[in-house]
């Protein structure tokens, strides 16, 4: 007698096999104001450069 699929992966599980979801979709971020970090580095960066330019551009 052969055991069909599910009789075979269900034989060591617990009756209630699922497993908690480790990263829950949708919701967006916990932090929403976690993106402006992102621009004002970048706009620091950008003006950083833009100042390093400008003395390096100086006669």
């Amino acid at each position: 007698m052969t055991d069909s699929d599910d009789d075979f992966y269900s034989r060591d599980r617990p009756a209630d096999a699922r497993l908690p979801e480790d990263r829950p979709r949708g919701g967006g971020t916990d932090n929403p104001e976690g993106g402006f970090r992102f621009l004002w580095v970048t706009v620091l960066v950008i003006f950083i450069l833009i100042a390093v330019f400008a003395v390096f551009m100086l006669p």
